[in-house]
């Protein structure tokens, strides 16, 4: 009876210990939880710091519809399971040459790490592309479904 006290409550405080200790709050690489590069904002908020206004289009004030003209497209906000995904792109000479993500699912801890290991990837992929006919990031299917529906509704707005 004694042994069975004793096995039970070390089970107990080995348990507790375990379901105490703190992971860590950094992301992949020691990076903290912002989005990796390319992001001008907050991505909790979709709020820009690029210091251009966009018109109720989804695109710049300053660009016209001339069609395949420089400037920055707003795609539509891709309502996910786990939050919504936009994205903007920008245009130079006919060619995307940037995909800024606005918003991605950033609930919890694990949206984060997610999103800090595949919007780089899904960003890389875009620009080689240069259309939404991009791969999933695997372990990311629902951010990357999201991506490329907000990428393919940025494209239809700079009209490429």
């Amino acid at each position: 009876m004694r042994r069975i006290t004793v096995w039970l409550l070390s089970t107990v405080a080995a348990l507790v210990l375990l379901f105490s200790y703190k992971t860590s709050t950094m992301g992949v690489g020691g990076e903290s939880s912002a989005i990796a590069a390319g992001t001008g904002g907050d991505a909790s908020t979709g709020s820009s710091t690029t210091g251009t206004d966009t018109g109720p289009s989804g695109t710049d004030a300053d660009t016209g519809s001339s069609g395949t003209g420089a400037g920055r497209y707003d795609g539509s906000v891709a309502q996910t399971r786990w939050g919504p995904v936009q994205v903007r792109i920008t245009v130079s000479g006919g060619k995307i040459t940037d995909v800024t993500a606005l918003q991605v699912p950033d609930g919890n801890h694990r949206d984060q790490q997610i999103n800090d290991y595949a919007v780089p990837i899904l960003r890389q992929s875009a620009l080689a592309a240069q259309s939404a006919d991009i791969d999933t990031v695997s372990g990311a299917t629902v951010t990357s479904d999201g991506y490329r529906e907000s990428l393919q509704a940025a494209i239809d707005a700079a009209h490429l």
